[in-house]
């Protein structure tokens, strides 16, 4: 019995479907950091949150050197919120690049 051979993947289905689940778990990360800035005695770099801190705080400590907290409020995971929101519309969203290639490529092929 010969096994069953899958269709090709097309690589720009799968780079749109790829880049829309990383920049939702980017957005999904820092959310769960605009939480986390109520709650100061949690500890990032223990157990489970390490999850959360370790990818994020790269890009945390940079932007803290650029925008310094608003009355005491730690306003960086808002704007890397923004930011990816932002590159997320303008790449997989509605009328974003990959869609509108994606959609060029399906109506041609």
């Amino acid at each position: 019995m010969t096994p069953l051979a899958l269709p090709p993947l097309a690589p720009l289905p799968l780079l749109h479907l790829a880049l829309g689940l990383a920049l939702a778990g980017w957005t999904l990360l820092f959310l769960f950091r605009i939480v986390l800035t109520w709650y100061p005695q949690v500890d990032l770099s223990q157990g489970v949150m390490r999850v959360v801190g370790a990818p994020t705080e790269p890009f945390l400590a940079f932007t803290r050197r650029l925008i310094q907290p608003i009355g005491g409020v730690d306003v960086t995971p808002v704007v890397w919120v923004g930011l990816i929101s932002l590159l997320r519309e303008l790449l997989v969203g509605q009328q974003g690049l990959l869609t509108l290639a994606l959609l060029r490529s399906q109506a041609i092929g």
